[in-house]
């Protein structure tokens, strides 16, 4: 089957569960932002100079399939579980035990991957928001809406990791 199927031409896409809606729909304009966060984490993955970063960049790449399926779905069980939300808050727990608190404002970009871990976390807020939006007048599962809010911080604090990493010249924390 090749990729070109021509079934968008008339500015509609398919859901995973085959409702055909606008491609500037509420629900596309989620699970597009999320899929352009993929693409963030993709980047700072293949820059990631810190090897429990890359690994956790990994985890949440396969994460933000599951929560595109979500979006993608309609009238469908959330695939996003409880146990997902408590894997991030055991990791972020973690991560925040051994890094000093933040004082002052971060700017991101000691290092590539770090850059890219703040352009994901920045497009994961933006498809927060939007997923808000459309709960205001469809469906949105409360644990797609909590793994968002979780996987924005997460990100901050690997941005945090890498570029702590690279004005130190390597790796700072193990978690």
């Amino acid at each position: 089957m090749s990729i070109c199927t021509k079934t968008g031409d008339d500015g509609k896409t398919s859901l995973y569960t085959g409702e055909r809606v606008a491609k500037n729909s509420p629900r596309v304009q989620v699970y597009g932002a999320i899929d352009e966060a993929g693409s963030a984490l993709a980047m700072s993955r293949a820059f990631s100079e810190v090897p429990e970063v890359k690994t956790r960049i990994l985890e949440i790449q396969k994460l933000l399939g599951k929560i595109m399926a979500d979006f993608a779905s309609l009238n469908k069980p959330a695939i996003v579980t409880d146990g997902d939300i408590a894997k991030i808050d055991e990791d972020i727990s973690k991560i925040e035990s051994i890094m000093p608190p933040v004082k002052s404002f971060i700017i991101p970009g000691e290092s590539k991957a770090g850059a890219m871990l703040d352009l994901a976390r920045t497009t994961i807020r933006r498809a927060e928001r939007l997923a808000c939006e459309l709960a205001e007048t469809e469906k949105v599962h409360d644990s797609d809406k909590i793994i968002l809010n979780r996987l924005s911080d997460y990100c901050f604090l690997l941005m945090r990791a890498e570029d702590d990493a690279a004005k130190s010249g390597g790796a700072r924390y193990s978690f």
